[in-house]
């Protein structure tokens, strides 16, 4: 699930608690909707005050939005060696050699976003007792 459809998610009404719209964990009571206007702007959940802190300043510099930050950004630009070298170590660096900094940073976007949500789904079930999973892995 995309961050723009993770955050979307976040903004329909639920009973159950949703993920804090800057960090991904889960949140904890706290809100914000730009000038509490909610069917204007979409409404954000926070994991903490810190969090919400960020999240409003985001929202109020951009119309009520919270996009991929700088931050974010970059994080995934820097990501990009260590993809290359765990690539080129498995031997399928050829098929990705002519791909875009755009393509490759979706790839890359994807794979975090995936363990993100993986994780979330994890902390809302009890702790697993260390065995592999029973089902079967999709590749």
């Amino acid at each position: 699930m995309s961050r723009q459809r993770r955050i979307s998610a976040v903004n329909g009404v639920s009973s159950g608690p949703g993920v804090c719209a800057i960090c991904g964990r889960e949140s904890r009571g706290f809100g914000f909707c730009l000038r509490l206007q909610r069917a204007q702007f979409p409404s954000y959940k926070f994991c903490s005050r810190r969090c919400l802190d960020i999240g409003a300043d985001l929202a109020t510099r951009n119309y009520g939005m919270i996009d991929k930050t700088a931050r974010e950004a970059q994080a995934i630009s820097d990501a990009r060696q260590d993809f290359a070298e765990a690539l080129s170590e498995l031997g399928l660096m050829a098929p990705f050699f002519d791909r875009t900094a755009a393509e490759i940073d979706q790839l890359i976007e994807a794979a975090v976003t995936g363990y993100i949500d993986s994780m979330q789904a994890q902390g809302a079930r009890p702790e697993r007792d260390g065995r592999l999973p029973e089902y079967p892995i999709p590749f």
